[in-house]
């Protein structure tokens, strides 16, 4: 199996609301603010990394409006190549087993979490 092949099986998404499960492997907060009503304990997460989600001027702008999608994911791949290491903790667990980003977002096909997994997909989880 290549390893784009094998980021595609191993990353996955959740909400960070939904029971953490031994088959999420690492799991990586990649949201900019903590989520609300939840313990850090009950997250259960082996690292927030807010520098890997939208810039809150980029979160706000975008607001998970469906038509500011397509530019939404142009500015945030745009904001991650400007600081690629922030994506190095996730690119190095995908080496060791299963990923889970985590974020908070209602609609997962709207989140920052979706269009970071597309682009560690991409890329094939390697820098």
């Amino acid at each position: 199996m290549r390893l784009k092949e094998q980021v595609t099986v191993r990353l996955k998404l959740k909400r960070v609301y939904e029971p953490a499960e031994a088959s999420d492997g690492a799991r990586f907060l990649v949201e900019r603010l903590w989520p609300r009503g939840l313990s850090k304990q009950a997250a259960k997460l082996d690292a927030w990394l807010k520098e890997a989600a939208p810039s809150d001027e980029l979160r706000r702008w975008y607001g998970h409006d469906p038509e500011r999608w397509p530019e939404f994911r142009r500015r945030y791949f745009a904001e991650l190549a400007k600081t690629p290491e922030v994506l190095a903790p996730i690119r190095e667990a995908l080496k060791k087993g299963p990923v889970t980003l985590v974020f908070a977002a209602r609609d997962p096909q709207l989140s920052n979490a979706r269009a970071l997994k597309e682009l560690l997909e991409r890329e094939g989880g390697a820098a």
